[in-house]
């Protein structure tokens, strides 16, 4: 959209503020509200704020950053018609882009990639559950239904499910399906690959929509990945291909799994890689409590197709959808940020390509039935098995820290290892079960 179109809009519409959006390096929504009738100020001159209180920005003697929108992204909020937003990217008083923000950090491999003659599409599935609110606001981990996969229901759930995608269109955010997942209480709603920097754009909207959709009924959306104990949890599997010239450029008429060698070398280059940013695609202390044999989950690294406790799941290939040939990495969860994801796993996936790396053998059996010989003789490894684990892996990635640059890879090190050490000092209900009453 232009300058005039949006000033029009927004005049059209009555629209009296304006959040101006962005997000943290742990990929949290945040915003500058302004009045509408500073807006074409805002959109000629930018905003400035201060940086130093926003995680993982600046120091406090260095806190002066401003924001300027990207026109593309207005939208008028479906639950708060008044007010519109606008995602921002970051920039210092030089006028030289803030190298940590996480938009510009996707937005340079993507440039790594264009130079190469490559898009890179993705297509996230991002599951959440509803849980009930008590009268005080206070979240109760309640199921609000006892649904099964794709069931049918005619309840509070599928009424949510539709509202949501309606708002969501709001965004230009195309929803394909929308479902019941397997755990009780868990949906999910699926949405039109593009672009990877607009789809990271519409992967936050998209948890930032369902959560406000889910507060008009007094229930509480979560992208928490393990929220439930026995219960599958929450993933992000990501969908990929890289297309040149309009072309999709991971399809072979004649390659296996009707792959191209660059399909296959990109396949490689996250195998190899995926344990050094496995802290970027599942961040939290609870993503590995999703990461474990029996839900559906990936735990080890490996590939296939039919095979879905596989890391990298190959969709079989339909006759005249050669653009929709692709890759799908399981492991990632709704917790990421999909800036930082994208950018990890498409600069692993360049990796391998510009090495001509090759995949190893494909796996079609259950790797979960698998014993250690099986595993040993399969040459397969295991994801970090906690989060200490990843972000020592992380620490040490050559890979990653160029990704992230010095600044943001070690503001995430220390992010991640507070959260670790708070969790080790915690005692939790297990804890009181297993012990309190033995010794």
């Amino acid at each position: 959209m232009t300058k005039q179109e949006i000033l029009t809009e927004v005049k059209k519409k009555g629209v009296k503020f304006i959040n101006l959006q962005f997000v943290d390096i742990l990929g949290i929504a945040k915003a500058v509200t302004i009045p509408a009738s500073k807006l074409e100020d805002a959109i000629d001159n930018n905003v400035w704020f201060d940086g130093s209180s926003v995680e993982g920005f600046t120091r406090i003697f260095e806190s002066d950053m401003f924001l300027t929108p990207d026109l593309d992204t207005f939208a008028i909020l479906p639950w708060q018609k008044n007010t519109a937003r606008l995602i921002c990217d970051i920039y210092l008083p030089d006028g030289s882009p803030f190298t940590s923000c996480p938009r510009y950090i996707l937005k340079q491999q993507l440039e790594k990639a264009k130079k190469l003659g490559f898009t890179y599409n993705v297509g996230p599935e991002l599951e959440f559950f509803l849980f009930e609110k008590n009268e005080e606001g206070k979240i109760l981990p309640n199921p609000t239904d006892s649904a099964g996969y794709f069931d049918l229901s005619v309840g509070a759930g599928q009424k949510i499910r539709q509202e949501m995608t309606k708002a969501l269109s709001s965004f230009n955010i195309d929803v394909e399906t929308l479902h019941h997942e397997v755990a009780t209480g868990q949906h999910e709603i699926d949405f039109k690959y593009s672009d990877a920097l607009s789809t990271a754009d519409k992967a936050i909207t998209f948890r930032t929509v369902l959560k406000a959709i889910a507060q008009k009924y007094n229930l509480h959306a979560t992208f928490m990945p393990k929220p439930i104990e026995g219960e599958n949890g929450s993933g992000m599997h990501v969908h990929q291909s890289l297309f040149k010239n309009n072309k999709n450029t991971f399809y072979s008429k004649d390659g296996k799994y009707h792959l191209s060698e660059t399909a296959l070398s990109f396949v490689a280059g996250q195998l190899k890689y995926i344990q050094e940013f496995t802290a970027l695609t599942n961040p939290t202390v609870n993503s590995y409590k999703r990461l474990v044999p029996g839900y559906e989950a990936p735990v080890y690294i490996a590939w296939g197709q039919t095979n879905r406790s596989a890391l990298i799941r190959i969709p079989r290939y339909t006759i005249g959808r050669e653009n929709a040939t692709r890759c799908e990495l399981r492991c990632p969860d709704p917790t990421a940020n999909p800036y930082l994801a994208f950018a990890a796993m498409l600069a692993a996936g360049i990796e391998g390509i510009e090495n001509k790396l090759a995949p190893p053998q494909s796996i079609e059996k259950d790797i979960f039935k698998f014993d250690k010989a099986d595993a040993k003789k399969h040459k397969i490894e295991h994801l970090p098995r906690d989060l200490y684990d990843a972000v020592n892996n992380l620490e040490k990635s050559i890979l990653v820290k160029n990704i992230l640059g010095e600044h943001l890879h070690k503001q995430i090190i220390e992010a991640k290892l507070a959260e670790w050490d708070g969790y080790k000092k915690s005692v939790s209900e297990w804890e009181h079960k297993k012990y309190l009453r033995i010794y």
